[in-house]
């Protein structure tokens, strides 16, 4: 019995020693961010990284004299796969660039999401559980990672502000990382919430450009990599990819982040009636609104080498290539005329971004919703499309 009373069960427990080490990297990237909404409030210094974090909140910009309402948005959103396509024999430097990417997806997953409803965020969370912290939160990944969000935070004007990493063994499949998070975002001041509503016959639409694939269609593109000569390491041909990027770089550049654009064209009182950021269901997308309407699309703009080399090598159509990705365009932009399509062009120009006047709204008549694309000789129907 005296033998037996000195063994020592042997049960796993929650890591703290890895969790503490990576709990304090992040409050430090956050502090990083403190200054990137300073004109919308600030953190007490003493406070940032306590359980319930105080973010002091200035609601003169977002309020006009006299109003009663403050329109805002929290919304929560996860990345989904895209941090699992990748090659399993990463060299250190390629592993930071990649997670760097990641860092600015998974802004970009969040904050375009309220950017298409006129949002400006201004404080973003994380939500990262995994079931071997000391696997996922090396310091490759903390370094790449970090980066990449803090310069989301930067572009976009927003504070990383708290999050959690638990431990959850047995739900969480070994070495991997479900990366999700959440925002909190307000309308400016004297300005209206873009809700679709005023959507209608007549309206013009434009297109902005995506850098690639973005945040969407990981599932055919991780599947793909399976059946490419040399998987992701494959090299996308001279023509397609000048600086010869391989799959993997190629599917996973960085998503472009919307909100200074869409919040400069709020700036400029260009009456946007609806903005529709073209990510799963790719240009499907364009008919979300339930209104009887068709979308008249006349012009396109270029299409990046990367999606051609997707149709090419898994054999898809370019009408299932318009139904999963977004083929070349990030947000549609919806205007009343055609002055303010033109505006709206320019001011994505001075946002670094191409843009361009794609096609016109129209009533659709007993053929319901759909996306009539001229150059491509393509309809999508709203009989393919449920959501």
């Amino acid at each position: 019995m005296a033998q037996d009373s000195q063994k020592s069960a042997s049960f796993d427990h929650v890591n703290y020693d890895v969790l503490d080490q990576a709990k304090r990297a992040f409050i430090e990237a956050g502090k990083r961010t403190q200054e990137f909404a300073k004109e919308y409030g600030f953190i007490p210094e003493s406070g940032f990284g306590s359980s319930a974090n105080v973010f002091n909140l200035d609601l003169r910009p977002f309020l006009k004299s006299g109003a009663e309402q403050l329109q805002i948005t929290l919304l929560p959103e996860g990345l989904g796969t895209s941090d699992d396509a990748r090659p399993d024999d990463m060299t250190e430097e390629e592993l930071e660039k990649f997670w760097y990417n990641i860092g600015i997806k998974t802004v970009a997953v969040m904050t375009n999401d309220a950017a298409a409803s006129g949002m400006q965020t201004v404080l973003i969370s994380l939500y990262l559980p995994s079931s071997t912290p000391e696997l996922v939160f090396n310091p490759t990944f903390m370094k790449g990672f970090l980066d990449g969000f803090v310069e989301g935070c930067r572009q976009v004007k927003c504070v990383y502000f708290s999050g959690e990493t638990p431990q959850l063994k047995g739900k969480i499949t070994e070495g991997k990382l479900d990366i999700a998070g959440a925002l909190f975002g307000l309308v400016p001041a004297g300005k209206k919430p873009v809700d679709g509503m005023e959507l209608g016959a007549g309206d013009t639409i434009v297109f902005v450009e995506s850098s690639g694939p973005h945040d969407n269609g990981f599932t055919t593109l991780r599947q793909l990599a399976t059946k490419l000569p040399q998987g992701y390491r494959t090299r996308l041909p001279p023509g397609d990819s000048p600086d010869g990027r391989m799959y993997f770089e190629a599917i996973n550049a960085p998503t472009i982040l919307y909100t200074a654009f869409v919040q400069d064209m709020m700036k400029a009182d260009i009456a946007m009636t609806n903005l529709e950021p073209v990510s799963g269901h790719g240009w499907q997308k364009l008919m979300r609104s339930k209104k009887k309407l068709r979308y008249m699309i006349d012009t396109m703009l270029p299409v990046p080498s990367v999606f051609e080399f997707i149709e090419s090598a898994a054999g898809m159509s370019k009408r299932d290539m318009l139904k999963v990705f977004n083929y070349g365009v990030g947000l549609a932009v919806f205007v009343k005329t055609l002055e303010d399509a033109a505006r709206a062009v320019s001011v994505a120009e001075l946002n670094g971004l191409k843009a361009c006047v794609a096609g016109k709204v129209e009533e659709a008549g007993a053929a319901g919703r759909e996306v009539v694309v001229k150059p491509l000789d393509i309809t999508l129907t709203e009989e393919e499309f449920s959501l």
